[in-house]
């Protein structure tokens, strides 16, 4: 019985770490500079890679973030001829970010992360009620 406590949780980790990154991407949605503010660096979409399994215990139940990946598809130009990192022909390149394509992510992960929360509640409830026809 404890392992559907492991699953729901990992399920709840896992759905956390895609919402801490579909929040990133959103708030770098118009980050041109590099993080230490001195460089032309175009921020890129990040996503969480999801595997079956808890690499830290033998159990294969459950589900873990593998990776935390860099999208390179490519960045999105922008015509401004005036800003300083414009290229020759006054392109300035954007985050790979499509804040509408995140919202729905962040929604997905609390859904989940929602869902996995129920499932703990309806677990705990039937390990009481069977303590209870034992008891």
């Amino acid at each position: 019985m404890y392992g559907a406590f492991d699953i729901s949780t990992s399920g709840m980790t896992a759905s956390r770490v895609r919402l801490e990154v579909s929040s990133a991407n959103i708030a770098n949605a118009d980050s041109i500079l590099s993080p230490d503010g001195t460089r032309y660096e175009p921020y890129r979409r990040r996503a969480a890679i999801l595997a079956a399994g808890d690499p830290d215990s033998a159990s294969a139940l459950g589900v873990h973030v593998a990776s935390i990946e860099t999208d390179e598809s490519p960045l999105v130009p922008r015509f401004e001829p005036g800003s300083p990192y414009a290229d020759a022909g006054g392109y300035v390149l954007y985050p790979n970010v499509n804040v509408v394509v995140e919202e729905l992510n962040a929604m997905e992960a609390v859904r989940n992360y929602e869902a996995n929360a129920a499932a703990v509640e309806a677990t705990r409830a039937m390990i009481n009620t069977a303590l209870q026809m034992i008891g």
